[in-house]
């Protein structure tokens, strides 16, 4: 048997394979045998690939597993939780149309619509948590897209989802949530009536803090139009990157099973602490939304955001004298992490802007991990002095 026969039956053999983890196709572009294929492929004739900026088996894989977890028709993977909220803007917007969103929500999407996304002629429009108990009252005939979060990063605030959802199809707007703090686990959007669902899955979705990407999930006849965006953007995830996520998603329910548990006994620790002036967690009864949070979510996550009052003086103290809750941005890992919220998420917000969005300068968040929660409370107990 010569050597070009037997590469033909080694590549015969390789099609054959039934691997059990994903294949990572770290390739660029693919082959075509005719003319006619690539004829094909253009012209949406053909499930076949072209490039991996445009889509990759190996993307394509993941994008289905998280589309089952959300119940959404599809699901597209992004380079990153900030390039999903942009692709997903640029895609769906265009110039004189009007965004309504929460003034309480992650610093990165605030800075992108009032900074960046107002130089294409979209107007924001920024409304509070209270306004949004009555959405029909926030949207104007202007409006085209309403985006919020529940629970709000930071202050674990939590919306009426199905609310919300109900008020943007009677009017005709698209709503878009960011359901990166509760995770598919804790609570379901597209069940509640949302169009598209968000996700920085840096965080809860892959778990170990080795990968940043986004996720956008949906029906098809949004998230076509968000495929010519990222197309253009490039905003596509690498395939490695898929790859490692969807291996983080094997783990997504019994991970936040922990979570949830770990973050409760946290919370209900904290809250009975006469040293912490106030600790928002949505399970705890004591939560200003807590009979909204019980009736849409089935677990409350792993997030605590705790006030230790004193300003930001007596909160970067707490923080210092951390030694198992690493000081860290970002969340959602199996390490528990501490951040500030005026030092990371809410950096460079006016004076204003942090009280719409509800924050304080004594506040500490808290990403609960996987270790002990009883080595947890130690490590709070000694940094509260």
């Amino acid at each position: 048997m010569n050597i070009a026969t037997q590469l033909v039956q080694r590549a015969r053999g390789l099609q054959n394979a039934q691997p059990i983890t994903t294949p990572i196709y770290e390739t660029t572009t693919f082959v075509f045998d005719s003319a006619q294929e690539v004829l094909d492929f253009n012209e949406g004739r053909s499930d076949k690939f072209l490039y991996s900026r445009y889509g990759n088996p190996t993307v394509t894989a993941v994008e289905e597993k998280i589309a089952k977890l959300e119940g959404a028709a599809t699901a597209m993977l992004l380079s990153s939780g900030q390039g999903a909220t942009s692709t997903a803007l640029f895609g769906l917007l265009e110039a004189g149309d009007e965004v309504v969103c929460s003034s309480a929500i992650y610093g990165g999407t605030l800075h992108l619509l009032a900074d960046l996304v107002s130089h294409f002629a979209v107007r924001s429009r920024f409304v509070s948590v209270e306004e949004l108990r009555t959405p029909d009252a926030v949207l104007s005939e202007d409006t085209k897209l309403l985006w919020f979060e529940s629970p709000i990063n930071p202050t674990l605030r939590c919306v009426d989802i199905a609310a919300v959802a109900t008020a943007c199809r009677k009017r005709g707007v698209i709503s878009v949530i960011d359901n990166t703090f509760a995770s598919p686990v804790n609570q379901s959007p597209i069940a509640l009536g949302v169009d598209l669902v968000m996700h920085s899955a840096t965080k809860y979705l892959n778990g170990h803090s080795d990968v940043t990407a986004g996720v956008l999930a949906g029906p098809a006849e949004l998230l076509d139009r968000v495929q010519k965006a990222r197309k253009l953007l490039g905003t596509v995830l690498d395939p490695h990157a898929a790859y490692a996520l969807g291996r983080g998603l094997k783990t997504l329910t019994v991970r936040m099973d922990r979570h949830n548990q770990s973050a409760m006994k946290i919370a209900t620790w904290l809250a009975a602490d006469t040293r912490v002036q106030t600790v928002h967690y949505p399970g705890l009864a004591a939560h200003e939304d807590h009979v909204i949070a019980k009736k849409q979510m089935r677990g409350f996550g792993g997030m605590i955001c705790m006030d230790v009052g004193g300003g930001y003086e007596r909160a970067a103290q707490f923080f210092d004298r951390l030694t198992l809750f690493n000081r860290a941005a970002s969340l959602g890992g199996v390490e528990s992490l501490c951040s500030l919220p005026v030092l990371t998420s809410q950096w460079g917000h006016s004076e204003q802007e942090l009280q719409r969005a509800g924050v304080t300068k004594s506040m500490a968040r808290l990403s609960v991990g996987l270790e002990d929660p009883d080595d947890l409370i130690a490590d709070l107990d000694q940094a509260l002095g």
